[in-house]
Formats: C-alpha cells, structure tokens, sequence
C-alpha cells in the first residue's frame, strides 16, 4: 500500500467557511469544499476511480455517525500518523458529489485550530490535502483499494512560475533552458515532460554555479 497525499487550493477545493452556533451559543469556524477528485488525472498522474472514492468516503462518514473522532492536522505529514499537537480540526462529515467527495472541517480552539482560524480570518487562503493510502498503477495510475485517514489544512499551493531568481535565470541562459521551461509547463500533463524535466534539472544543477 502507498502512501497518498493529494493537495487543492482553496479555490480549486471551492472552500466555504461558515460560522455556526452551538446550543450554548459559542461560534465555530467550519471549512467546507472539496476533497478528493474523481475520474481525472490529478496533479500527481493518478486517477481516482469514482467507485474507490465513494467508497473510501462511505468508510469515513461511518466512522465520523459512529462517534469516531476524525482528526486533521494544519499541513499534513509525511505519514498516517495522527500528531495531537499539530491537530487544528475535526470532520464532521463527509459525502459525494458526483465523481467528487466532499466534507465538512470545524476548526477547533487548539494552538494549530487557533493559527488557521486566525489567518481564515484575515483572508488567507488556505487549501485542504487528503491523506491515506492505496494502490497505484504504475503503468496508468489508476488507484485501488483506496483508504482516506483524513483531510489537513495546508498552504496555498505555489504558483507553477514561482522559481528561485537564480535558478530562473540560470535555468534561461543554459543550453537548451528555454525549452526546459516549456517542457515545465507540460509536465503537469505528461509523464514523458516530467522526465525530460528531471534529466534537465539535473544537468542545471551541475552546471550552476550558485
């Protein structure tokens, strides 16, 4: 099984924040939009097959109407363990839109809830990233026996442009940089640009001198 991240801005997850009212009249900040898409291929070339993501939606929704505390952390891990001190929400629900899951996040009042309220507050944006585990395809990437431990609040995604100045210039005035550059643009789309990109990283990276 594969460790699985998949990461949506704030816009492309169509977040929506709502304050809500308890019956003693406290207030929580909740996030709501989009988790996990299916039936595309996403940003790391895998698909999400709609079967696997409803599924994997279901398991969570009943653990959430069974009492189960499902917890999400501010940025996510580099595993599937549940760090309490990083801790800033809980999921309160999930469910399926078409070939798309979404869920319901309330922001909880710990030091890491406290931070995301704070800057949700003041017009940041921040994106959501699931997190489980699965099989992937290697040859079409198509993803199986698919499991979701839970969504994380993260940052903003950079923007694809977004290179050091030195490595952006450097990256232009190479041999063969230009095309580099627009192998860059492609490799979103294509396992054969992203390739080609690594090789030529690699080759700047020698031939820099920073």
């Amino acid at each position: 099984m594969a460790f699985l991240q998949e990461q949506l801005s704030f816009d492309a997850a169509q977040v929506v924040l709502e304050n809500e009212a308890s019956e003693d009249g406290k207030k929580s900040l909740y996030m709501k939009g989009l988790c996990i898409q299916g039936d595309v291929r996403n940003a790391n070339q895998r698909i999400y097959p709609v079967n696997e993501i409803s599924n994997a939606v279901k398991t969570l929704k009943d653990q959430i109407g069974g009492g189960y505390s499902v917890l999400g952390e501010l940025d996510h891990p580099d595993d599937l363990k549940i760090n309490l001190d990083r801790v800033s929400h809980v999921i309160t629900d999930m469910w399926m839109e078409g070939a798309n899951g979404f869920g319901k996040l309330k922001i909880l009042p710990t030091p890491m809830g406290t931070l995301v309220e704070t800057m949700l507050s003041n017009g940041v944006k921040l994106g959501v990233s699931s997190r489980g585990s699965g099989n992937v395809n290697e040859a079409n990437g198509h993803v199986s026996d698919f499991e979701i431990v839970t969504v994380d609040v993260v940052a903003q995604p950079s923007a694809p442009d977004a290179y050091p100045t030195a490595i952006y210039e450097g990256l232009l005035n190479m041999k063969g940089g230009h095309k580099l550059m627009e192998i860059a643009a492609e490799a979103k789309e294509s396992i054969t640009a992203q390739r080609y990109l690594k090789e030529g990283i690699i080759s700047l990276i020698k031939d820099l001198k920073l």
